[in-house]
């Protein structure tokens, strides 16, 4: 494997220093320019050949999460890793949205960040353990809302409309389910079309087929 081209990105010049320094140490990773936000990053891409960008989130002119967007539009073999001080959920979820290949904090050893822009680098998407366990909290949440959803949903039907399902589903005609039920056949009638208005089908046949994957007795 060569040398791994790496693009810096960040607003703060002693992080741009520090960073560059610290990588520029490896022999197998080469920084071949720093940018202090995103339309000077963009720049720097059509001059140098990149394999990953350490991208900062908050940047004047032009954000981390934007830069990163069109990156990933022209540039899709790019890695791009977005590295902050913030661990926002809002943060994580709309880098995954961008495609970033992950998700670092600032806060983390030399030797750490040399080793995941490596594994990066590989194909593999990067979060530590922090911002992971907030991306499983989005996911929960997310699930969560998902089948709050669902349950609002939901189709109700009373005892009586389960009781004339049931009956509809073994085959019964609307006169035996009357007979079986101890109802008027008028009455069943009307069930029968409020259970057609609720599941949006007219037809009998189409009917028992959506109430049986619908249903458990």
């Amino acid at each position: 494997m060569g040398q791994i081209k790496v693009l810096i990105v960040d607003d703060q010049t002693l992080m741009r220093d520090g960073l560059k320094t610290i990588l520029n140490y490896q022999e197998d990773i080469e920084v071949v320019g720093t940018a202090s936000n995103g339309l000077e990053a963009l720049k720097k891409l059509e001059e140098n050949a990149v394999d990953v960008v350490l991208m900062d989130i908050r940047m004047e002119g032009m954000n981390g999460l934007e830069c990163t967007k069109l990156i990933k539009e022209k540039y899709p073999n790019i890695v791009v890793l977005i590295l902050t001080t913030f661990n926002e959920e809002e943060y994580i979820k709309d880098s995954l949205k961008v495609k970033a290949g992950g998700y670092l904090l600032k806060d983390m050893e030399g030797d750490k960040l040399v080793e995941t822009i490596k594994y990066a680098y590989a194909g593999n998407l990067i979060m530590p353990s922090s911002v992971a366990a907030k991306l499983s909290n989005i996911f929960n949440e997310s699930t969560n809302d998902e089948a709050e959803d669902d349950k609002e949903n939901e189709i109700h039907f009373s005892r009586l409309e389960k009781d004339i399902i049931k009956l509809m589903i073994e085959g019964c005609t609307n006169k035996q389910i009357a007979s079986l039920l101890h109802i008027s056949y008028g009455t069943v009638k009307n069930y029968v079309s409020q259970i057609y208005e609720k599941i949006g089908v007219s037809e009998r046949v189409k009917a028992v087929a959506a109430l049986k994957s619908m249903m458990k007795f």
